[in-house]
Parts: structure tokens; sequence; C-alpha cells
């Protein structure tokens, strides 16, 4: 496949290989230092004996914000990871040249908020089924993630797939095509786009759902 295919329209939802991807550069993303709604720290070191998350559920504007809105997230930050460009901006990834997903990374008191509850607002906050898009929204860097931290994370899940799929499979939904690997690498993305939704508030959500309930 070539270049020219992969960044047509028609291709965005192909996954590039590692020697087709944008080369990247070495320089970080700057990132604010504090969270635009709660005035958190935006990056480590972590509060002890607080966890991260990390997923992948469509535009991650609407995605950040249903976590930040939940009690016992201490924080959030969106950008782009499980693909092979470093450091990439959003041009890049929306290019379908880097293999990213947008994202949202999250820390959080599991005292005040459990990894399983995570889960759950991750599953009936989008439409797991869609491969390579969510509703309007098209390509790699749209496809449903979990991202997990530990063995302990992979494990929830797993098991959070398989009990979500029989209620999607009863709901008449197709197979869920969620990836779930061990977290990779996050990039930060621009700072225009983190806490977007709280600086823009009649901006584009794009998540939508399934209407079924993990209970």
């Amino acid at each position: 496949m070539s270049v020219f295919d992969l960044l047509s329209g028609s291709k965005k939802s192909v996954m590039p290989s590692k020697d087709q991807a944008l080369p990247g550069r070495d320089e970080r993303m700057p990132v604010p230092a504090k969270h635009h709604v709660n005035t958190n720290p935006m990056r480590g070191p972590l509060p002890a004996g607080f966890e991260q998350a990390m997923f992948g559920m469509g535009c991650f504007w609407g995605a950040e914000r249903k976590f930040w809105q939940s009690e016992g997230v201490y924080t959030t930050a969106v950008g782009y990871a499980a693909g092979f460009t470093p450091n990439p901006s959003y041009q890049e990834v929306c290019s379908g040249m880097t293999g990213h997903n947008e994202v949202v990374l999250v820390v959080f008191n599991p005292s005040a908020i459990s990894y399983e509850q995570l889960l759950t607002i991750f599953w009936e906050s989008h439409n797991p089924t869609q491969g390579m898009r969510q509703g309007n929204d098209s390509g790699t860097q749209y496809r449903s993630g979990i991202y997990y931290f530990g063995d302990a994370q992979r494990k929830l899940a797993e098991e959070s797939r398989v009990k979500f799929q029989q209620r999607l499979t009863t709901a008449g939904f197709d197979a869920i095509t969620t990836e779930i690997i061990a977290a990779p690498e996050f990039y930060y993305a621009e700072e225009y786009h983190q806490q977007y939704l709280a600086k823009n508030p009649g901006g584009y959500c794009g998540l939508g759902g399934t209407g079924v309930s993990c209970s």
C-alpha cells in the first residue's frame, strides 16, 4: 500500500506499518502545569496510592470530560498512544500515518473510585463495536481501546469485555472490537486539546454510546 493510499480518506481506517509511519520528533509537547478544571497537576509524580488508567473511545475531547467529571478522578490528560510515531502532532495523527489512537490518561484515587467503575464509564460512554471509527468520526485514531497498567487491570478489563459483550449481544449489537493491550507510551496532545470542552463549552463532543448498561 502506498503512502498516497494511506493518506486518502478511504484509507485512514487502515493501520500503517511501523516502516510506513511518520518519523515524528524528539521534542516533547509542552504540557500545562495545572488541569484547567480542577487545577491539579497535569503530570507526575503520582500522589501516593493513586493509580493510572488509559482509554481510547473516539474523539478525546468528550472522553476526557466523562472522566474529569467523576468523583475520585484526580487529573486527566488527552494524548496519543498505541502507534509508532514519537511525539506526533494532531495533524499527523489525523493523517492516519502514525498508527496512534486518541486517548485519555486518567489518574485516580482507588479509595474513591475503582478501576471497575472507570471501566463502566468507558463501556457505557461509546459504541465499542464500530472498529476504526466512532459515530461520524472515522479513522484509526478513533478506535476503541483499553490500555492497562499491570495484570490486575488487564484481568478486570478482559472480564468486563466478556460481560458487556453478553449485554450487547442480547441487545442486538455486533461483536466488540476494543483492543486491550498493555499501556504504551503516552504522548501528550497540544495544550489547546487539554480539557477542550471546559474551555469551549459548545464544542464538538462526538461520544454516543449504545444505551446498554453494564449493570
